[in-house]
């Protein structure tokens, strides 16, 4: 698949809003967010959201495709307590697997930045999304055993993975 990334700026919060609906529709389990939340959000909220991939102390990166779709998202962001946080992954159903590159492509932009804040990079995933632990196990992520209770339905709990930078 061809594709470029782009960093994301405040003026692409409509792109990033119908990319994150999307998210929500494929992957109920993996944001934290219902798409009943997320539909309820007014345009400030959004140009807000997409706002925050500029400011110090996180990161985005989208894959675009040749028709200027953005198929896949990654973010990053620094939790006091944790570190450098992987967030809001996602790369659309067609743009999936090894050989499309995307999803590598995203991290790989998201590792680079995590290097200058910390010594790993982490994330939570929900127990029950099999395809993203596997992608996680396959670029060097593993399991910390620390487990958080995913608190919107189906409920379920969500485990820690990190990679050492």
């Amino acid at each position: 698949m061809s594709f470029t990334i782009h960093r994301p700026v405040a003026d692409d919060w409509e792109a990033f809003r119908d990319l994150r609906l999307r998210m929500l529709r494929d992957t109920p389990i993996a944001y934290g967010e219902t798409l009943k939340q997320a539909l309820r959000l007014d345009d400030d909220e959004w140009r807000s959201r997409a706002l925050r991939a500029v400011q110090s102390g996180n990161t985005a990166a989208v894959a675009v495709a040749q028709d200027g779709a953005w198929v896949g998202i990654m973010r990053g962001y620094v939790s006091q307590r944790r570190g450098p946080m992987l967030v809001g992954v996602f790369v659309d159903p067609g743009a999936r697997g090894a050989g499309a590159g995307v999803a590598d492509a995203l991290l790989d932009v998201v590792v680079e930045w995590a290097r200058g804040e910390g010594n790993a990079l982490r994330l939570d995933v929900h127990a029950d999304n099999p395809r993203a632990i596997a992608f996680y196990r396959r670029r060097g992520f593993e399991d910390t055993g620390r487990r958080i209770p995913y608190e919107l339905p189906p409920f379920g709990e969500e485990l820690e993975m990190e990679l050492r930078l």
